[in-house]
């Protein structure tokens, strides 16, 4: 009974998260309730789910740990869940949780001393089809090395400073949320779920870049070139309608010291593969490198500030006060409870049910992907790696290989699972984060843009299937 029961208190938790403005309760709460249940779930029903052999994870403890198998039945359970099972998923979870919260404080730094205003000095045009090119191809790139998230965020600060209308705005942000997911998807950096699928090792940075650059550009070109339209052409703004924002950067601070603060949080993040494949380390190692060679810099040059009030508002301590922390436990919540489900062996039953009635990885990853549209895209990549184990090289099948290191499910996994959410403003943190800013209606979202986000998917899906056929 537990054994079937646990995923449906997933779906429920799904559901819940996806209608958070409907029940007015926080996504970061529901995550984590679930997670909860579903550890509680097991422990308590371990005698019907891990007794009757439907784990292949305790199988296999069992199995493989001398002397295991001779200890009571209830301490069997007790231990593998509490002192392998649960401490295990923790640690993969954690080192997913440190990157993200590291890359949240290196935006969060560079943004709050002026750096991205750099980029925003160079863009002199008015005219709205041409700005809303700028706008997407500068979100498209930003994004794989700051994560869709970021970027959007600091491109939504930008845009205010362009355009003075909510109406015209709103057109740029839902842009912003298909280009920045786009973005995301061919960078092992660029998402959530992409960053899961390298750090689980399934996905080398190399060919992930080589391989879905050209798709996710076109699911990107495709929208783009039919958005265009929503201007005339020749269009423009009256430069005195353009927006402009003070600096609030500390006055004290050299032009020069934002260029060196705005390069080393980009090469941090950008550098991190080179940085794993170097080292060996974890790849949240070398954001937290990159974290602590910015927080050296930074305290050194405001040890040559007066004004003791602004070095503490602008310095990294305070810039890890500003994280969405709420964000970092839902991501947890969630990880979490794919672990649960991945330890009773649900996701493992659910595998061999896709195979017998689907057998085709590419299909499966493109209807993950429309999934992805309403449904969390963590939890379903996270659901989809538990589902489909790492296959070995040496003695995979032609079917197999979809499933071994850089396999061709994982790679359009990547695309479709990030892509995807962009078909509604509800299906990524990055179109949820813009709707917030921005207070964009799901129904305008809905009518004006979910078929273009649509068809640049499949645009997308199509290019990659004729390169890689």
């Amino acid at each position: 009974m537990i054994y079937f029961l646990m995923p449906v208190v997933f779906v429920i938790a799904i559901i819940c998260v996806a209608m958070e403005d409907k029940i007015k309760v926080n996504k970061a709460a529901t995550a984590i309730l679930s997670a909860i249940l579903l550890w509680a779930m097991l422990l308590m029903g371990a005698d019907s789910v891990l007794g009757e052999g439907l784990s292949p994870a305790f199988n296999d403890f069992v199995n493989n740990i001398p002397g295991f198998a001779a200890l009571p039945e209830t301490e069997q359970y007790v231990r593998f869940l509490t002192d392998f099972a649960l401490i295990d998923h923790l640690g993969d979870v954690a080192t997913t949780l440190f990157f993200v919260m590291g890359s949240m404080v290196i935006v969060e730094l560079v943004d709050s001393h002026g750096g991205f205003r750099i980029i925003t000095n160079h863009i002199h045009t008015h005219n709205k089809r041409r700005l809303l090119w700028i706008v997407c191809l500068l979100t498209f790139f930003l994004s794989s090395l700051l994560d869709n998230l970021a970027t959007a965020i600091v491109m939504i600060a930008i845009l205010r400073k362009f355009i003075p209308h909510i109406t015209e705005r709103w057109i740029f942000a839902s842009m912003i949320v298909i280009s920045a997911n786009a973005g995301g998807s061919w960078s092992p950096i660029g998402d959530v779920t992409t960053i899961l699928l390298w750090t689980k090792g399934n996905l080398t940075p190399l060919h992930q870049i080589t391989s879905l650059f050209v798709p996710a550009f076109v699911c990107m070109l495709v929208p783009l070139l039919v958005a265009s339209r929503f201007f005339k052409k020749g269009e423009s703004w009256n430069e005195k309608m353009i927006i402009h924002t003070e600096n609030s950067t500390i006055p004290q601070i050299e032009d020069r010291s934002r260029y060196v603060i705005l390069a080393i949080g980009v090469l941090s993040l950008a550098m991190v593969p080179v940085f794993n494949e170097l080292t060996g380390l974890p790849p949240f190692m070398g954001v937290l490198c990159g974290l602590a060679i910015l927080w050296v810099y930074t305290d050194l040059m405001y040890s040559r500030i007066d004004t003791i009030g602004e070095r503490e508002r602008m310095s990294i301590s305070h810039s890890f006060s500003k994280i969405d922390m709420t964000t970092i436990m839902f991501f947890f919540g969630i990880l979490m409870s794919v672990a649960a489900l991945d330890t009773a062996g649900q996701l493992q039953s659910a595998s061999t049910f896709l195979d017998d009635h689907i057998h085709q990885p590419a299909i499966i990853a493109f209807i993950l992907g429309l999934t992805s549209s309403f449904l969390d895209n963590v939890a379903l990549v996270a659901g989809a790696i538990g589902m489909y184990p790492l296959t070995d090289l040496a003695g995979a099948d032609v079917y197999g290989l979809n499933f071994v290191v850089n396999g061709g499910f994982w790679t359009f996994l990547a695309y479709c699972c990030v892509t995807g959410g962009s078909i509604l403003i509800i299906g990524s943190a990055t179109g949820v984060a813009v709707m917030g800013l921005e207070k964009i209606k799901f129904m305008y979202y809905l009518k004006n843009f979910t078929l273009l986000a649509l068809s640049g998917y499949v645009a997308g899906a199509l290019t990659y299937i004729f390169i890689f056929s």
